[in-house]
């Protein structure tokens, strides 16, 4: 289940707010500029399909939002509990960093943690099966898949080479919880 935590900056171990419902989520996160959406399916997506199949079942959703934000590529990302390189993946995203493109995923299945840094609080957002979560360029944030990470989820990209992390060297990701599966 979807879930935002929003906390105060300094203080990681007491959230303002939790909520688990998906209008609420989506309504306090357009607040800073996040988008949150839910997907459905247009056809059965199998453990194991091709990013062609994966693409295929969003395809009204993908073609839209392409249309809207301007992205020029598309793809999916597969990791599972038994990816050799889980570890250096996952501490690639956990330091608070920003892009200078939107950051835009759809988790076809699985689970992650995406928290920005906002005007003094922290939003901890974990997104599951079906969430579509657009973070705006220049948004501070970290992402966490967890100690055991098992997501697929479809990528936009503006920027021909993708993904471009510009990191804050701030500590502020170290003090707040690491994604744990709820």
């Amino acid at each position: 289940m979807s879930r935002l935590r929003i906390f105060p900056e300094d203080a990681p171990e007491r959230p303002a707010l939790v909520s688990h419902d998906g209008d609420e989520i989506a309504r306090e996160l357009e607040r800073i500029g996040v988008t949150f959406e839910r997907w459905k399916a247009t056809q059965p997506v199998t453990a194991g399909a091709s990013q062609e199949e994966v693409v295929a079942a969003y395809k009204a959703d993908i073609d839209r939002l392409v249309a809207e934000r301007g992205f020029t590529s598309v793809d999916v990302i597969s990791i599972a509990p038994d990816n050799p390189k889980k570890d250096e993946l996952r501490a690639k995203f956990l330091d608070e960093h920003y892009h200078k493109e939107d950051e835009v995923r759809f988790f076809v299945a699985g689970s992650g943690l995406f928290t920005l840094h906002v005007d003094g609080k922290v939003y901890e957002i974990e997104c599951v099966k079906d969430d579509l979560i657009g973070v705006p360029d220049g948004t501070t944030h970290w992402f966490d898949m967890g100690p055991e990470p098992d997501f697929v989820a479809i990528r936009f990209f503006q920027q021909p080479d993708g993904w471009i992390g510009h990191f804050t060297g701030s500590d502020i990701a170290r003090k707040f919880p690491r994604y744990e599966r709820s």
